[in-house]
């Protein structure tokens, strides 16, 4: 997920071979899988759920430390993934490595019949030029490490009480999300043509208190477009400042600069028709001119609702008509915004104030401006929801829970607030009468 960058035209700088060594890749004793059917069905059985999932924390947080002390950016996930392709196998699920890149594939078939739900978490870290305070190397910055954990025991959770689970769950390990292209090659790997889930669910690290989700009814998260302008003439180097500097002010939200801008924008997104209902979040920099003495204008924005892309592009074109010369390129289409269904948005609120009481979900009305996700490739070929699990530990300052700021330290009882969360919520999906 993208945060607050500098403004040029890519996406991280604006918006494995061995196991993870002295971490155990085995259930612990009594979460094996049981054979046969026995049992009632796991649907609504938070209970064992929780019980499955005590007996894993402290192995969870191992694991999480261990891939937080070994980053490995987008294309380089080999660590990362052979450590969670080790633990699916030693749940007993079925996998595959390899697809997309560094993606890993572990399907895991209940006892009963019923739908087959997907669940996605990614696993790269954030290189340094995408650390909104600098950094001179990559870091787990984004919470992906959660992340990953999370899903790995999700698996070991609900493979430990296989015999009570309903249908197929699909968990889909993802490289490079922090260069928006890790959804897409597992897409066109086939991820979804052969595992054929129903549905696909996620999480995120965000700034909401330890133990609280934010669930994104009609919402999500902006997509991204940009544009390319050469200019020509006498003066082109002085026009393009003068143009990068009129498409700047096309932005109606500036980036956080504060912690107080932070708390105001965790509360915007959660305020319905509030002032994050419509925005657009620009930056626009002005190139050196070339040999031939042409200058440019790189141009990256985000907007929300994801309509709006059609009225920014008229208006940048619109301020590049004046100019000498003036040649505007836009991409084909702009990377997609990530927008979740209602319905199943809000069934997730329900099953998590079941769980966690009335404060255990808050409702995000509309996007993060500065962050983006491929998830949407996912969600544009099939339901599911994308949610915020809080990393905000009581006392912390806003920034510590704020991804891809340079103290982020999310609390760790995040993940096994994640693992129960969603595992109840997948068993639930599962179930036949589920949908």
């Amino acid at each position: 997920m993208t945060g607050p960058k500098k403004p040029v035209l890519t996406r991280r700088t604006l918006l494995g071979t061995t196991a993870a060594a002295g971490v155990g890749a085995v259930l612990p004793a009594g979460l094996a899988a049981a054979a046969g059917p026995g049992g009632r069905p796991l649907r609504g059985d938070q209970a064992a759920i929780d019980a499955a999932a005590a007996r894993l924390d402290r192995g969870l947080i191992a694991l999480r430390r261990d891939l937080h002390r070994h980053p490995e950016t987008a294309g380089q996930e080999r660590r990362t993934a052979a450590a969670v392709a080790d633990r699916l196998r030693a749940a007993g699920l079925k996998v595959t490595a390899g697809v997309g890149g560094h993606g890993v594939v572990g399907v895991l078939k209940g006892a009963r019949p019923g739908r087959t739900v997907a669940y996605r978490a990614d696993m790269d870290a954030v290189p340094p030029e995408g650390i909104v305070t600098g950094g001179a190397e990559a870091a787990h910055v984004c919470g992906h490490d959660i992340h990953t954990t999370v899903g790995v025991g999700v698996a070991q959770v609900l493979a430990g009480l296989r015999h009570r689970l309903s249908g197929t769950v699909v968990f889909c390990f993802q490289p490079a999300e922090e260069t928006l292209t890790g959804a897409r090659a597992m897409i066109d790997a086939g991820v979804l043509e052969r595992t054929r889930p129903e549905e696909i669910h996620a999480l995120h690290c965000g700034p909401f208190p330890v133990g609280q989700f934010a669930v994104t009814p009609g919402s999500g998260l902006p997509g991204q477009d940009g544009a390319v302008i050469t200019l020509s003439g006498p003066d082109a180097a002085g026009a393009a400042q003068r143009l990068a500097a009129e498409i700047g002010g096309l932005a109606t939200v500036a980036p956080p600069e504060t912690p107080a801008d932070l708390e105001r924008m965790v509360a915007d997104v959660q305020t319905p028709d509030g002032p994050l209902a419509r925005f657009v979040v620009v930056g626009a920099e002005a190139q050196q001119p070339d040999g031939e003495g042409r200058a440019g204008v790189r141009v990256w924005y985000r907007c929300w609702p994801e309509e709006r892309y059609v009225e920014v592009r008229e208006e940048i074109r619109r301020l590049a008509k004046p100019y000498a010369g003036a040649l505007v390129n836009f991409p084909a289409e702009p990377f997609p915004a990530m927008v979740c269904p209602e319905r199943e948005a809000h069934a997730l609120a329900r099953h998590l104030r079941r769980r966690f009481g009335p404060d255990g979900a808050t409702v995000m009305h509309t996007a993060f401006p500065f962050n983006g996700e491929d998830f949407a490739l996912f969600l544009d070929r099939i339901p599911g929801t994308y949610s915020f699990l809080g990393v905000r530990a009581p006392g912390d300052g806003i920034t510590k829970s704020c991804p891809h700021y340079g103290d982020f330290a999310p609390d760790e009882r995040s993940i096994g607030f994640g693992v129960r969360a969603m595992s109840g919520w997948l068993a639930e999906r599962a179930h036949p009468r589920a949908g």
